[in-house]
């Protein structure tokens, strides 16, 4: 059974699955996905997130604000009581990005270290997103202690190199479907450094469908195609793939 850890949900469009997330959750079930990590984006929308995925006792919640979401400095206390909802496993999705929002980098750093402190009081690990902000990335990760409570650099297009620190300070790797992408070639070469114990696959759905879905919406149910091109990839089998990336799921997020 595979584990999708990082999809949106509620930022399905839901009318080619008949306007009924059950179909979509079942899709995933009938490619034998059996569980699903539904990420937050906005505090905003944090409660209705959690409504529209109440009925599934298979997936779990993040709770945080994106980087690209900075409009203004967010609520820490805000932030912290939102994410001691029981069904919430993870703060985030947190981060930096510089390359889509280089202007509002003084408030995605706030941002980042308020997260950081919130998954520290509540014991949660982090989802982290990162994109052309590497140091910065790894400089508040480290003096804020991140550590303490790790997490996973989800969707990961950057270097070796920095995967190699993110795995120094006892982080998970996330692989989504980019890695199947025709010119994701240096991404495949760091796919096959990552070690057994450190890896997680996921979606991101409704973005980045993988090879052979380009084009359509992503979904959970195609998180086995990203499982698929990383066997091939690493030279493991797609059941063992499923296995480990489930595994460590379950340790990272404490289930």
């Amino acid at each position: 059974m595979f584990i999708d850890s990082h999809c949106h949900l509620d930022r399905l469009k839901l009318a080619e699955f008949d306007d009924n997330l059950d179909n979509v959750v079942e899709k995933a079930k009938q490619a034998k996905v059996s569980g699903m990590l539904c990420v937050s984006v906005k505090l905003a929308e944090f409660e209705q997130m959690a409504q529209k995925t109440e009925h599934y006792d298979n997936v779990w919640l993040s709770c945080g604000a994106h980087p690209l979401n900075q409009e203004e400095s967010i609520d820490e206390n805000q932030l912290l009581q939102l994410s001691q909802n029981d069904r919430v496993i993870a703060v985030g999705e947190t981060g930096l990005d510089y390359f889509y929002a280089p202007e509002t980098k003084e408030l995605q750093l706030d941002s980042f270290k308020k997260h950081v402190r919130v998954a520290r009081q509540i014991n949660k690990p982090l989802i982290i997103h990162t994109r052309d902000a590497q140091q910065d990335t790894l400089d508040i990760l480290v003096n804020e202690k991140a550590d303490q409570v790790g997490g996973v650099l989800h969707c990961f297009t950057e270097t070796w190199e920095m995967a190699k620190q993110a795995l120094d300070l006892g982080l998970y790797i996330s692989l989504s479907g980019i890695v199947t992408f025709k010119n994701a070639s240096a991404l495949r070469e760091v796919a096959k450094k990552i070690p057994d114990d450190r890896l997680l696959i996921e979606t991101d759905a409704p973005y980045l469908a993988p090879v052979p879905h380009r084009g359509q919406q992503n979904q959970p149910a195609y998180v086995v195609d990203v499982a698929k091109h990383l066997a091939s990839v690493r030279g493991q089998s797609v059941e063992e793939i499923a296995q480990i990336t489930r595994d460590n799921f379950y340790r990272l997020f404490k289930l």
